[in-house]
């Protein structure tokens, strides 16, 4: 089978979407089909068109930027052409260009879903209020022209304004997450250059340093785990610096960082690839995931952390409380609650051996059972349209 997946950023980009639209993307070409990615070329020194375990990647050059959005000239013209060519059509939304995909993909009669990974909440600002309209004016209409709708929990579509108003269409399949195998040695090794002091606890975050990964509310509620554990290590994991439309965000926050930092209680890791991120998560004793809004939908990072048997405190949004609800490894708490933080990180710290346990296997997120969940869903479109 022939399979277009089209989404805005790609790798190397890191984001929970783009990991997830790459694990897929892998797991369907070793399943034997033909992957192609429709993305952006949103730095010049990527090559236009690849080829990487098998997937094949087609860039269109980026004319400017419209806050996290991209205008690509070309796109359109690159999206007929391998339409026309493929069997089946993946959208990864939020994404602005999705719209005249589907509807490309439904006057073709080609399989088209859509994977809705999340509710897009730009920052506050006139540019990023014309720029969140206008991509969920388009996301609306592509849920119009799209066969099937897919997201990773039942929780997150039944309190998400887009989803909640299309659940005839929304299929539930869990997130594909896998890590790679590392040895002892490698995880050891990861500590003496990390954490040579061998401070602890070690509580982790991987994200992106982004406004809705909420990083002020883990500074919030850092005072209150110090009193109680004076030598915890904070390590930060993923991009920090840079980030396009989160500048303002990482410097007002910078200065508080710095003065852990200086003291010793917090670390910038930096991007890790994946054998790096498996060397991390053992390291841990904790991992947070105190998410703000909507953009978040889930936190991948938290089952990777819990496959290591690393238990997570997580905000108590629609979604990104499923991993903890699910598998029992963990806390959540109230939605920005500094207090609420503290209590659960002090509460996981001192019953660690409470929250070690899994409820659920997690073979259900291995990435060929959910790329097989996908190609039946493409079989059950065909034989309908």
């Amino acid at each position: 089978m022939k399979i277009l997946i089209v989404l805005t950023y790609y790798r190397p980009h890191i984001s929970g979407l783009t990991i997830y639209a790459e694990r897929l993307a892998k797991a369907f070409a070793r399943k034997g089909h033909q992957v192609t990615i429709l993305t952006s070329q949103f730095k010049k020194e990527l090559p236009r068109e690849e080829v990487v375990e098998g997937v094949r990647i087609i860039r269109a050059p980026v004319l400017f930027r419209l806050s996290k959005g991209v205008i690509m000239p070309t796109f359109g013209w690159l999206a007929s052409k391998l339409a026309a060519q493929t069997d089946v059509i993946q959208l990864h939304l939020p994404q602005f260009d999705a719209a005249g995909i589907s509807l490309r993909g439904r006057l073709l009669k080609k399989p088209t879903v859509i994977t809705y990974h999340c509710d897009l909440l730009l920052p506050p600002g006139l540019l990023n209020r014309f720029a969140n309209l206008a991509v969920e004016f388009m996301n609306w209409l592509t849920a119009i022209f799209t066969h099937q709708i897919v997201t990773y929990t039942r929780d997150y579509a039944e309190n998400s304004r887009y989803l909640k108003a299309k659940m005839k269409k929304v299929m539930i399949i869990p997130p594909p997450v896998e890590l790679p195998i590392v040895r002892p040695e490698e995880v050891r090794a990861f500590s003496n250059r990390h954490n040579p002091r061998k401070q602890h606890p070690v509580i982790g975050m991987a994200a992106r340093f982004a406004t809705e990964k909420g990083v002020e509310v883990l500074l919030g509620a850092l005072p209150g785990v110090l009193e109680r554990y004076p030598d915890t290590l904070v390590q930060f994991v993923g991009p920090y610096q840079n980030i396009i439309g989160e500048e303002e965000y990482f410097e007002r926050l910078s200065y508080r960082i710095k003065e852990y930092e200086a003291k010793g209680n917090w670390q910038f890791l930096g991007s890790l690839n994946p054998e790096q991120m498996a060397a991390f998560f053992p390291n841990l004793d904790l991992l947070v995931l105190p998410s703000l809004n909507s953009t978040e939908a889930f936190g991948l990072v938290q089952i990777e952390a819990m496959m290591n048997g690393i238990p997570c405190v997580a905000s108590e949004l629609p979604g990104v409380r499923q991993p903890v609800l699910r598998h029992g490894m963990g806390r959540i708490f109230p939605i920005g609650d500094l207090k609420g933080l503290t209590d659960a990180i002090l509460e996981v710290l001192s019953h660690k051996e409470n929250y070690e346990t899994n409820k659920t296997p997690f073979s259900i997120y291995e990435p060929e059972v959910v790329a097989t969940e996908y190609d039946d869903l493409f079989e059950k479109i065909k034989n309908t349209i």
